[in-house]
């Protein structure tokens, strides 16, 4: 046998032979195949095997380290060789890309290597490994997720290419192989596979998925899994956010969300991963929070219902039966959505007071413990003075028990003792304009007067901010826009979110844009020759330590970041603590604070203050006319050519005479729906008016359009009646 043989193995009726050269001999019976011959006869004469290598060409191979193994009727060759390694089976490479990318129709051999690319995890991941010289940390990501992402939507552009992939065994394999997968960076990559995002693999895949992540997922692997969802670009980050959030959507479209509810679970359950991974401090770039609205939940989901839910099973701890609560995962609920639960929580508790007011009236004294000899009122009056008004508010709000600031609010006029919506209105307005101007000196304003926050040293009782907060809560809870001109920071605080760099720079844009050229621009350089600055700061007309232990302590390249920090802390948490925290503790007296958290900072602004985004042509198209007037009526073309020739200025005036706020809405300037009608027994000496809880303007017919232009200034430049003259 030309040598020595060095390893010899024996199987049941056939033997191996490794002779000392590297050759490999083979002998006995061949019936299965064992001999490697390629036919199925034995042959007791030791023949060499030709051994056929992965590249497809038969060569005899011979290695020094080779070693022989050998079962009943099957043999085993194994070596470590390192020069001529092969690609790992599937894998792409350029060549291969270029090659399908190029082809018109696929041939047979091609299908087979891109289904055979789609075939297993590991050749997924192999595909898009990153190659690097450098070791890679522990849990560091090495796939190329933006590669994967750009190869397969040119891929499955290509309807050839598209219907040669089947993912459908390599997702039934990962769950098959839970307890041993080796490749977690799959359900990366999965995600970016636009057949993901289609729905007829919503139930098959994308829900198979689900569980396997939620419920089979090892420990170890959940854990790397959440820590690679924070490290994920934007792009990729949506991504995996649509493919979740199109699979829900799916299920409510489809009227599912009953038969189907613990898959809803499990996928809002995974957007609850995603959108923690998304807020986690150390993302450089988010994506934004609207990117997780589930625009499908209006309409097939009953708000009512939700929220009943949501207060029943809020005391109770989480079970399995517990049904789907979407309250309890407010990040995929729109605006829409969250006004909606916060005005259906208001509605309950002004009837439960409703309620138990029609109880205590109909049941006689006595039947209740503590029954009270006159009945609790359904509602909460408020009876002011109008030139004493915020003497008469506060003294009433501070007289008044709690309980009854969740109660419907009405508000009378000495002066005019009639009910009315415009009352509510009227003092909402001009209640936080007084509150608000510089004369209150309840709160500090920025450089430019345009903003303020709450002093450092209050010049007027801490009780005042209590019922300042108590007014805030109100105005939301009774569905009034009202003038708040804070920074984002105040709403940032009041859903539990820290302030940062950027809401110094909206209030202070001198000291906060200088802060952020400290923190970004300077060189270590510039900070230690260029800059004379230390810890101590002005803030609010006094001088702070923003070091205690430190008086004087320099800011240099290695603090710069703690200085910025303590300035901002400084700016919107040390120095208006206590008034802060009145103003907090009386707004959710009022509003529940579990409601009110639902909201993103941006949107409680929103809802609160309004904005500032006026689409007139919306409004004029939204207009709807009563009686003898249309939209051919010569009064209400003129009366519309008139209001083109307002300034800006001008027709925010006639919003705030038409609405009673100069603000448009939060969903935007559609919510305002005009009436105009003819004001009865009018002249052309008569000005417009209106009646703000109906929208409703009253217009009487002039015989010019420069009379009716003039009359119209004239209405909105009034004060509304409000205050008497």
């Amino acid at each position: 046998m030309d040598g020595l043989a060095s390893q010899i193995a024996c199987g049941s009726h056939h033997t191996l032979v490794l002779g000392s050269s590297g050759q490999l001999w083979a002998f006995g019976s061949g019936v299965k195949g064992q001999l490697g011959t390629g036919i199925t006869e034995g042959c007791l004469r030791p023949t060499p095997v030709l051994l056929e290598r992965a590249s497809g060409g038969a060569a005899t191979v011979i290695h020094n380290d080779m070693k022989i193994s050998v079962g009943w009727n099957s043999n085993f060759i194994y070596t470590a060789e390192s020069s001529e390694r092969e690609q790992p089976i599937g894998r792409l490479d350029k060549a291969k890309l270029q090659k399908w990318l190029s082809m018109e129709q696929g041939n047979a051999e091609a299908q087979r290597e891109i289904s055979l690319m789609f075939s297993t995890s590991s050749s997924l991941v192999a595909s898009f490994t990153k190659a690097s010289e450098i070791p890679q940390a522990a849990g560091a990501l090495t796939v190329d997720l933006e590669a994967a992402s750009q190869v397969f939507d040119q891929l499955l552009n290509i309807p050839w290419i598209k219907k040669s992939v089947n993912i459908v065994p390599l997702v039934e394999n990962l769950c098959i192989s839970a307890a041993v997968i080796k490749s977690p960076e799959i359900f990366l990559i999965l995600p970016t596979i636009p057949l993901l995002h289609e729905d007829h693999n919503v139930i098959n895949m994308v829900m198979t998925l689900a569980v396997f992540i939620n419920n089979h997922l090892n420990e170890t692997a959940m854990k790397t899994l959440k820590d690679w969802w924070s490290s994920l670009e934007p792009s990729i980050m949506t991504k995996h956010i649509l493919m979740w959030k199109n699979a829900l959507s799916f299920l409510l479209r489809n009227g599912l969300l009953v038969t189907h509810n613990p898959g809803v679970k499990l996928l809002l359950q995974l957007l609850k991963q995603l959108h923690k991974a998304n807020k986690r401090a150390g993302r450089i770039q988010k994506v934004p929070a609207s990117t997780f609205y589930v625009e499908e939940i209006i309409g097939n989901v009953i708000p009512m219902e939700d929220v009943k839910l949501w207060r029943f099973w809020s005391t109770r701890e989480d079970m399995e039966e517990m049904p789907v609560i979407f309250c309890r995962f407010p990040f995929v609920l729109n605006l829409i959505c969250k006004m909606a639960v916060f005005n259906i929580h208001a509605h309950f508790s002004k009837e439960v007071h409703k309620l138990a007011h029609r109880l205590t009236v109909m049941c006689p004294s006595g039947t209740f413990r503590d029954n009270p000899e006159s009945p609790p009122a359904p509602v909460f009056q408020l009876t002011l003075r109008r030139p004493s008004l915020i003497e008469d508010t506060f003294r009433q709000l501070g007289a008044a028990d709690h309980d009854y600031f969740q109660r419907e609010l009405v508000v009378r006029f000495v002066e005019d003792m009639k009910l009315s919506l415009v009352n509510k209105r009227d003092f909402f307005l001009h209640v936080f304009e007084e509150l608000l101007a510089s004369e209150s000196e309840m709160f500090m304003y920025n450089d430019t007067k345009t903003l303020v926050w709450f002093p450092a040293k209050p010049r007027v009782e801490e009780k005042s901010y209590f019922l300042f907060g108590v007014l805030c809560g109100m105005a939301l809870y009774n569905h009034n826009i009202v003038h708040l001109p804070f920074p984002l920071a105040l709403f940032k605080k009041m859903v539990g979110v820290k302030p940062s760099l950027e809401d110094l720079r909206e209030f202070d844009p001198v000291v906060g844009g200088s802060l952020r050229y400290l923190l970004e621009d300077y060189t270590d350089d510039d900070v230690e020759e260029n800059l004379d600055m230390t810890f101590t700061v002005i803030w609010d007309d006094q001088k702070v330590e923003l070091d205690p232990k430190e008086t004087g302590k320099p800011v240099t390249s290695f603090n710069r970041k703690q200085f910025v920090d303590a300035y901002v802390n400084l700016a919107f948490n040390q120095s208006a603590e206590k008034v802060f925290e009145e103003f907090r503790r009386g707004f959710f007296k009022v509003c529940d604070r579990d409601v009110v958290e639902l909201f993103q900072p941006e949107e409680l602004r929103g809802v609160m203050v309004g904005k500032e985004d006026y689409d007139w042509d919306t409004l004029k198209q939204n207009t709807v006319y009563d009686g003898e007037y249309h939209a051919r009526h010569p009064n209400i073309i003129t009366f519309w050519e008139a209001f083109e020739e307002l300034t800006d200025d001008q027709k925010k005036a006639f919003l705030l005479f038409l609405t009673g706020c100069d603000r448009a809405p939060i969903l935007g300037m559609d919510k305002i729906q005009m009436k105009v009608a003819i004001l009865q027994n009018s002249t052309e000496l008569h000005f417009p008016e209106s009646l703000t809880c109906h929208l409703l303007l009253l217009l009487p017919i002039y015989p010019s359009k420069e009379m009716l232009l003039a009359r119209l200034k004239e209405a909105c430049a009034h004060n509304r009646g409000f205050w008497k003259e």
